[in-house]
């Protein structure tokens, strides 16, 4: 039996060459090809966004920013509602410490059988566990936006005030205050006077603290960038329980309540605020870095001194 001559399929130099070249070039064609599908393709699993530039210019942007402003700039005011979601919500949202309830009626009709002239009073000088002011100063809130606040707030709750009178350009933020008590009934006319009167002293009591210059508790005087970073942590997070002494916390501006901190190593009052103490967590659950708590520590004692 006779077996037919098998012949090699590459029988010249050229054939051995484009084997060669082909034995290399597919496998990159293929690979290049795959490449191209699977970065094509769309992604839906878990942290697929995590590496997109929004995603990460979020990560890294700094704790506190200093925000440069031109003080012979006409201001910009804000709204009844941002400064509601800003401030007001961390205790009314959810009706905390005694707070009347945002949009709860039951809660907020006998405030609004007040008048709005004693509920702005109230907001601007603190009650009970409201501190003035919600916990902020004359310069991240006017009187004029605290009171669109509790306009914004009453009205949600069944109420039909007017919003305060907008203050003239140039003119002193607590002089709105005063505008809106001289409006005011007459059958109340006394008591609203009295009262604008008070809210505008205790405003310009707390406008002539020079928060910026005010020395820390190390005897050192703050820089403005940590003063600036403390601020911003306190506004971002400790706010959250020391602007109203929620779980016992020591609330701002309260030198009573701060007095028994006082009298402890400055040291050892960073500690607490960096370890914790109680029902506060470390860093009060953030994580931030140990010198902004310690800007913030400062903050808030200059702010009971």
């Amino acid at each position: 039996m006779s077996e037919a001559p098998h012949g090699a399929p590459i029988k010249t130099p050229g054939q051995l060459i484009a084997a060669i070249i082909a034995s290399f070039a597919i496998p990159i064609v293929v690979i290049v090809l795959l490449a191209h599908y699977v970065d094509s393709s769309t992604r839906t699993g878990a942290g697929t966004d995590g590496l997109s530039d929004a995603e990460v210019a979020k990560r890294i942007a700094p704790l506190a920013q200093v925000d440069i402003r031109d003080a012979n700039a006409p201001r910009t005011y804000k709204s009844g509602e941002e400064v509601y979601k800003a401030v007001c919500s961390a205790c009314h949202a959810s009706g905390a410490a005694g707070a009347p309830k945002f949009t709860n009626t039951a809660d907020w009709a006998p405030r609004i059988s007040q008048g709005f002239d004693t509920l702005w009073h109230t907001a601007l000088t603190g009650k009970g566990a409201m501190p003035p002011r919600g916990g902020t100063s004359p310069d991240d809130y006017s009187d004029y936006e605290i009171g669109l606040a509790v306009a914004y707030m009453a009205n949600n709750a069944g109420a039909h005030f007017e919003d305060p009178p907008k203050p003239a350009p140039g003119a002193p933020a607590a002089a709105a205050a005063g505008a809106a008590a001289s409006g005011a009934p007459a059958a109340a006319a006394g008591a609203a006077d009295q009262g604008a009167a008070q809210a505008a002293a205790a405003v310009a009591a707390l406008a002539s603290v020079p928060q910026s210059a005010a020395p820390g508790a190390g005897g050192a005087q703050q820089s403005a960038d940590a003063s600036q970073a403390g601020k911003a942590l306190y506004q971002q997070v400790c706010q959250a329980c020391h602007a109203a002494g929620v779980l016992n916390a020591p609330k701002f501006g309260d030198k009573a309540a701060w007095a028994t901190r006082l009298k402890d190593p400055i040291d050892q009052i960073y500690n607490y605020a960096l370890h914790g103490k109680g029902a506060m967590p470390p860093k009060g659950g953030s994580n931030a870095s140990d010198a902004d708590v310690k800007a913030a520590v400062d903050y808030m004692l200059n702010a009971a001194k």
